[in-house]
């Protein structure tokens, strides 16, 4: 029986991790500047609007892979029910995906529904190889992570090079790299042990307290990504979805520093976990209120700040110009609140099983004032007016989740000494 590892991955293996991960991202933006430029300011715009609006889907498989990262680290003998029931747990979205992709493909292929359906087939399988790589990682074989994302980056400058050769549309260009997709998590999953991947004894027993833990530990960040999403929606309901082609393009730095942060945390996830254990949790509460605190103090300043700026009719005309200078000193503020917040949740949530209900109740808050902010701001200041909504919402969301925290423990508030 092959055990889960709780150590992080030597140096030389987590520069090679980082370095897989990263070719990928940084060919994924590749891709999409090639892409701006062989379809133009329309098509790209509608290909970035369903890679927006369908970006959370993402997070569904990961969900399975975040709560293994915890779990698998604090037992032994049920290692392998536990790996098989991720495994299948994070296949299901891919494979429900896949069938209704088939009948579109097979009805219309040509038609916005499966350029949708294609989208996010290729988010949710991506995020099938994530969970797939994150359990090598546990049985201690790192470097199959880098070597499919590596594989992944192969996959996306093939495709790119021939979208730019040929000119395939976006959904005969998302079909071809979800095939090679495809292909590497077959090959990721030949390679983990047997007893991982195949058979049933006794999974369907764990299968409520280990869904439960999937659930609320993916619900976070499956909430975070939609609510980016729901600018996406609003820019499309408003007639706007050009406007999808530079907010995309911006988001990807931010997406990118995300993804490497967020990388970085499941590296040292499975240790993290064993030292916040039990009494261990104390120390990564209070340090996840200091988080907290600051964020939401950032987010104010924040917003009077861009309040006095929109005051002034030059200051409006600024915001509504589309301008990547003011996209750029956005995001700049997104990165810092959002990376405040995602280390804060994530010590949170390693600590035990009860504050997942305080880390989903925040999100579901934070989805809501993004979506509310949104339909405020962004038929007014376009891409600009939804990244201010993302950044102010999450400033909220650090809020709430601080109260959240302090009335289930109030030994954290600040007269207290800790």
């Amino acid at each position: 029986m092959t055990l889960a590892s709780a150590a992080p991955p030597r140096l030389s293996e987590m520069v090679r991790l980082a370095a897989g991960r990263g070719v990928f991202r940084l060919a994924s933006q590749l891709m999409a500047v090639a892409l701006a430029v062989v379809w133009g300011a329309a098509t790209f715009g509608r290909f970035t609007n369903a890679l927006g609006l369908c970006a959370w889907l993402l997070f569904v498989p990961t969900a399975a892979e975040k709560a293994a990262l915890k779990v698998l680290p604090r037992m032994r003998i049920l290692t392998p029910r536990v790996a098989r029931l991720t495994v299948r747990i994070a296949a299901a979205p891919v494979l429900t995906l896949l069938v209704a992709l088939g009948v579109a493909l097979l009805v219309s292929p040509l038609s916005t529904v499966t350029l949708y359906l294609v989208t996010a087939s290729w988010a949710a399988a991506t995020g099938l190889l994530m969970t797939v790589s994150g359990l090598h990682r546990l049985r201690g074989r790192p470097l199959f992570d880098a070597g499919a994302f590596g594989a992944m980056t192969a996959v996306v400058l093939a495709g790119t090079a021939v979208t730019w050769l040929v000119g395939w549309s976006p959904t005969a260009h998302l079909s071809m790299l979800l095939a090679g997709m495809l292909a590497v998590i077959g090959c990721s999953l030949t390679a983990l042990p047997r007893d991982w991947v195949l058979g049933t004894r006794g999974d369907r027993r764990l299968l409520p307290a280990f869904g439960r833990s999937v659930w609320l530990l993916g619900l976070s960040e499956l909430l975070d990504v939609a609510a980016l999403s729901t600018v996406y929606l609003v820019l499309a309901v408003t007639g706007r979805t050009t406007e999808s082609g530079p907010l995309y393009v911006a988001v990807l730095v931010a997406s990118m520093a995300g993804s490497l942060l967020l990388y970085q945390l499941k590296l040292y996830q499975p240790a993290t976990s064993a030292r916040l254990r039990g009494t261990g949790g104390a120390g990564g509460r209070a340090r996840t209120f200091r988080l907290l605190r600051a964020a939401e103090r950032g987010g104010l300043v924040f917003a009077v700040a861009v309040g006095l700026f929109l005051l002034l009719p030059a200051g409006r005309a600024v915001f509504a110009s589309e301008s990547y200078v003011v996209l750029g000193v956005l995001l700049v503020a997104e990165i810092a609140l959002s990376t405040m917040v995602v280390y804060a949740n994530f010590l949170l949530e390693n600590t035990n099983s009860s504050v997942l209900i305080l880390t989903s109740t925040a999100a579901v808050i934070g989805l809501v004032a993004t979506t509310l902010l949104a339909l405020a701001l962004v038929p007014w200041l376009g891409a600009a007016g939804g990244l201010t909504a993302f950044v102010l919402a999450t400033a909220i969301k650090a809020g709430v989740l601080r109260g959240l925290l302090l009335r289930r423990h109030p030994e954290l508030h600040p007269s207290t000494p800790y």
